[in-house]
C-alpha cells in the first residue's frame, strides 16, 4: 500500500508531465489550469481517505511511551577466612569440621542488572508506568549463570486522588529499606526481611500539614511456602492455603533535621500454610523502619521485626518451620546503619545486624543466631563509574555446636547506564 506522502508525489509528478506536454498548444494554460483544479480535487479526495478509521498507520510504541534502558555491570571478588553460604555473596557461616582450612575467594559478575523503565501518556489524570528488571543470580553455572526476574509490574496513579495502585511482582511492603552494603544479599538473614513476590497494592497519601504526609499502603501478595516434607508430596504449602498473605504499611514523612524528610514506618504481614487437612501453620510480622537524614552528608536508616515463619521473608536465618515437631520458628532482630556522604566522588557506610530465631523453636543444630558488622567505602570516578571496598565480620551460632566466624574482604567494580 503506498503512503500518503507516495501518493501525493505520484499526482504532482502527472500534473508536472500533462503541463510540459501541453506548454506549447494554444491554448496550454487553459488546459493547465483545468488539469490543476483536476488534480487539487483528486488531493481533497484522497487527504479524506487518508483520514479514515481504516487508513489509520499503526505506530511504534516507543510513539506513545517515554521508554528508558537502565541498569549496571558489576564485578565483586570477595575472599573469606571461613566456609560460606553462598560465597559470590554470603548469608552465614558454614559450619565445618574441626581444623578444616574453610578460606575461599570468588569472583563473579552476576549481580550485573538490567532494567525498563517505562510511561504511558497522561489521560485524564491518569499518570500510568511500569517496570521490567532482571540480574544474573537465577542459578546455573559460575560462567553460565541463569537470569533472574526481579521486578515486573505497571502502576497507575491518579494525582488528584494521591491514590496509586500496583500490580505485579516487587519488593514487599513491608519493610522497605536497604541496607547499604556491597554484599548482594543487603542483610538478608542479618537482620533485614523482606524479599520479592507477585502482589496487588494500593497506596494512599493524605497531606497533614506544609511538607507532612502520611501514606498507608495494603497488599495482597502471594503466599508462597515450601514443598510439603511431612507427607512427601510436592506442591507448596503457601499456594493450597487457599489465599493470598496480607501485607501493610502505614507512614509517616516530615521535616526535621536536614532538607530531606525522617520518614517514620510501621509494617506487617500475616499468611497462613497448609501442611494438612487439619494443620496450618501462620507467617506474620511486625517491623518499624527510620530514615533519619542527619545533616546534608550525614543520614541514619534501621529497622526492626519480630514474627514467626519467616523463611520466605528471608528471615529466622532462612528457617520458618520445625516440621520434626510440626510448629513455626519464632524470630526477631533488625540493623541499622550511617552512611556519610562528604562529597561527590565518596561515600562511606558502616552498620550491623542481627537475626536471632527462638532457640526453642530449633531443630538440633539449627542456627541460632547470625549477626553481620560492616564498613565499606566507594569512590566514584564519574557518576556512572565507581570501585568500593568492604570489609564485613560475620558470626554464626548453631544448635549445641561452637560458633562459626568470617572475616569478608570484598571488592566491587561498577558501571551505571
Amino acid at each position: 500500500m503506498y503512503s500518503w506522502s507516495g501518493r501525493r508525489a505520484c499526482l504532482t509528478a502527472v500534473w508536472a508531465c500533462a503541463a510540459l506536454c501541453g506548454a506549447g498548444a494554444e491554448d496550454g494554460a487553459g488546459d493547465n489550469a483545468l488539469l490543476r483544479a483536476r488534480l487539487d480535487k483528486l488531493e481533497d479526495e484522497l487527504a479524506q481517505l487518508h483520514k479514515a478509521p481504516g487508513a489509520a498507520q499503526k505506530k511504534p510504541a516507543t510513539a506513545f511511551l517515554d521508554v528508558e534502558l537502565y541498569g549496571y555491570v558489576k564485578l565483586d571478588a570477595a575472599y573469606d577466612n571461613a566456609r560460606v553460604s553462598i560465597g559470590d555473596c554470603c548469608r552465614w557461616v558454614e559450619m565445618e569440621a574441626p581444623g578444616a582450612n574453610g578460606h575461599q575467594f570468588n569472583l563473579t559478575a552476576n549481580q550485573t542488572r538490567l532494567g525498563l523503565r517505562f510511561k504511558g501518556p497522561e489521560s485524564k489524570g491518569l499518570q500510568t508506568a511500569g517496570l521490567v528488571e532482571m540480574d544474573f543470580y537465577g542459578g546455573g553455572a559460575a560462567n553460565k549463570p541463569t537470569p533472574m526476574m526481579r521486578h515486573a509490574y505497571l502502576t497507575a496513579f491518579w494525582p488528584d486522588l494521591k491514590l496509586g495502585v500496583l500490580a505485579g511482582q516487587t519488593a514487599d511492603t513491608i519493610s522497605p529499606l536497604t541496607m547499604p552494603t556491597i554484599n548482594y544479599t543487603v542483610g538478608w538473614w542479618q537482620g533485614n526481611i523482606g524479599y520479592r513476590r507477585p502482589q496487588l497494592r494500593v497506596t494512599e497519601s493524605v497531606e497533614l500539614a506544609d511538607k507532612t504526609e502520611a501514606r498507608l499502603e495494603v497488599a495482597a501478595a502471594r503466599s508462597i511456602g515450601r514443598t510439603n516434607s511431612w507427607t512427601g508430596a510436592s506442591f507448596d504449602t503457601g499456594q493450597i492455603s487457599g489465599y493470598p498473605t496480607v501485607q501493610g504499611r502505614a507512614s509517616v514523612s516530615f521535616p526535621m533535621l536536614a532538607d530531606k524528610p525522617t520518614v517514620l514506618g510501621v509494617s506487617g504481614h500475616f499468611g497462613q500454610e497448609e501442611y494438612t487437612n487439619s494443620v496450618m501453620l501462620a507467617t506474620w510480622s511486625f517491623n518499624g523502619d527510620l530514615t533519619l537524614p542527619i545533616t546534608t552528608w550525614l543520614a541514619l536508616q534501621a529497622e526492626g521485626f519480630i514474627g514467626e515463619n519467616l523463611e520466605a521473608y528471608l528471615g529466622g536465618v532462612g528457617q520458618g518451620v520445625n516440621t520434626a515437631q510440626g510448629q513455626t520458628i519464632r524470630a526477631w532482630g533488625g540493623w541499622v546503619a550511617l552512611t556519610l556522604t562528604p562529597c561527590a566522588t565518596w561515600q562511606f557506610n558502616v552498620g550491623a545486624g542481627m537475626d536471632d530465631p527462638e532457640d526453642a523453636d530449633l531443630a538440633t543444630k539449627g542456627r541460632t543466631y547470625n549477626t553481620l558488622v560492616f564498613g565499606n567505602a566507594t569512590y566514584f570516578f564519574n557518576p556512572s563509574f565507581s570501585i568500593g571496598l568492604e570489609i564485613a565480620r560475620l558470626q554464626t551460632r548453631y544448635k549445641d555446636q561452637p560458633s562459626c566466624d568470617d572475616m569478608r574482604e570484598q571488592l566491587a567494580l561498577t558501571h551505571k547506564f
